[in-house]
């Protein structure tokens, strides 16, 4: 019994997936651009935002791998890592956490309503996905860059100031480009086994859609910084080294298919990216 208690609290913590929610430090990129990460009250506003996302994006993981368990049962490697598949959490279990999670964000909306209206529009984006936009060709794709731009405008929400264009469309940008790569690499490693949408897909086409992403996200990052803050010039060869780098992560030490995983255990990846913030704290402050 105690083991069985043990293996169900690990694949509870496995369901909620942890390690994804660094996904939502684009919440911050708003604090730090507009030089409010210095004001304690707007830096508490956003880090309350940054929990609450965290909330929203593990229920939809949740209800992803409810719909997703026979299918996973039958993949080769979510077969073993995810917890309702791998018999680790029943689903009452699951459904015990999700509606928790849901309690939670219930009272999140107390303390911040208009970023609980914006995690409303992500969460009813990927229900959507879950259950009928993950199969539409092209639109999946779509989907995950909004969850991104979703993210970065809820940043703005939680400190009340206005997104900028160009970190709207650079963020949405630089999201396709991880999006196509995560799709490209699920073409190589399962083909149209691992999703249904991969059958729409080839390699050279996603490929194309990642060159696309890459330039544009690189492009309208240098004109974001050239026409609002010029002195942040420096950090443009910072975005060119990692996208860059995280080109030969995947291409070279065939990763990307997962990327959390792909950026977390490469040092250069987080070396740059932890380089980029310094310079960018250092000039905005």
């Amino acid at each position: 019994m105690q083991g069985w208690h043990k293996a169900t609290i690990i694949g509870l913590v496995k369901l909620i997936r942890p390690k994804q929610w660094i996904k939502n430090v684009f919440l911050f990129p708003p604090l730090l651009f507009t030089g409010e990460f210095l004001d304690g009250k707007h830096l508490l506003k956003v880090a309350i935002a940054f929990i609450l996302f965290c909330m929203a994006s593990s229920a939809t993981y949740i209800i992803n791998d409810i719909r997703d368990r026979d299918r996973d049962r039958k993949h080769p490697t979510k077969s073993k890592q995810r917890p309702i598949a791998a018999g680790w959490v029943s689903i009452p279990q699951a459904l015990i956490l999700l509606f928790s999670l849901y309690c939670l964000l219930v009272i999140g909306y107390l303390v911040a309503p208009k970023v609980v209206g914006v995690i409303a529009v992500y969460s009813l984006l990927n229900l959507a996905y879950t259950f009928f936009l993950k199969h539409q060709p092209v639109i999946d794709i779509f989907c995950i860059a909004l969850g991104f731009v979703l993210r970065v405008y809820a940043g703005a929400v939680a400190i009340n100031v206005p997104i900028s264009s160009w970190m709207f469309v650079t963020t949405l940008c630089l999201a396709l480009y991880l999006a196509s790569i995560k799709r490209r690499q699920e073409l190589l490693k399962s083909g149209s086994e691992g999703r249904k949408v991969l059958a729409y897909y080839s390699v050279g086409l996603v490929d194309r859609y990642a060159q696309i992403s890459s330039v544009g996200a690189l492009l309208f990052y240098s004109l974001f910084v050239l026409s609002s803050h010029p002195n942040m010039v420096i950090t443009i060869p910072c975005v060119l080294y990692g996208l860059f780098r995280y080109w030969f992560v995947v291409d070279a030490l065939d990763s990307g298919e997962s990327p959390t995983d792909a950026v977390l255990a490469d040092w250069q990846l987080l070396f740059i990216t932890a380089l980029w913030a310094a310079i960018c704290g250092y000039v905005l402050g």
